[in-house]
């Protein structure tokens, strides 16, 4: 993206002066009870749905909702229960095994660490800095699918990869608004900056948003 095409400072804090103006505690949309369930639902959410893993995970934190819980149902049972979810089989073998390691380790306890997270089995940079935010307030921002597609399109941070855009996101996004950022990011390109037809006739942020070929509303 050119120089030319990207955001300014003044005009990136009237973005998220708008987002904080509609929607002043944006949540994420990922059930969960405790900061361990928050750890398992993200793992969980590697390429599927937010939606598919709430469906699986209904059961299971009714009946697992802390590491030794998990461990007691044993990978088996664990499979069965979200073998709806993609990639399942890995995903039940990762939950197993940070498990373990969060007890043997960390007494049980999910760290406010960003090395000791990614140390845990299945726990990458982006569900790191998901739990980092939601559960223990750190004004971190996860680059999904998303957030990637804003970043570049909006002009707010232009990057070839996730970690360029989310270390841009990290420079550009005001202070004040470093909290909720990644909510409001994730939310926005969810339901109205979407990958095929972005919804441009209603979006908040038209008037400063780089991208050239707004879409009109539909007759």
């Amino acid at each position: 993206m050119p120089k030319s095409t990207r955001l300014k400072q003044d005009e990136i804090a009237e973005i998220f002066r708008r987002f904080r103006d509609m929607n002043p505690e944006p949540k994420g949309e990922l059930h969960y009870v405790n900061s361990y369930t928050l750890l398992v639902a993200v793992v969980l959410s590697a390429q599927a749905t937010d939606e598919s893993v709430n469906r699986a995970t209904a059961h299971l934190f009714s009946v697992a909702s802390t590491p030794e819980a998990m461990i007691k149902l044993g990978e088996d049972r664990l499979r069965n229960l979200i073998k709806s979810i993609g990639l399942y089989r890995t995903k039940a073998k990762n939950v197993i095994l940070l498990s373990r390691q969060l007890i043997e380790k960390h007494h049980g306890q999910v760290p406010d660490d960003r090395e000791a997270l990614e140390s845990l089995p299945g726990v990458g940079r982006k569900t790191a800095n998901v739990v980092l935010n939601t559960a223990f307030g750190h004004p971190t921002i996860a680059v999904d699918t998303h957030l990637f597609r804003l970043g570049n399109r909006t002009g707010l941070a232009p990057g070839k990869t996730p970690l360029e855009v989310e270390r841009k996101l990290l420079k550009a996004v005001p202070e004040i608004y470093g909290r909720h950022a990644h909510h409001w990011l994730i939310l926005h390109g969810r339901y109205t900056c979407k990958a095929r037809r972005p919804e441009c006739w209603r979006c908040p942020i038209a008037d400063i948003c780089r991208f050239r070929q707004k879409t009109a509303a539909p007759t």
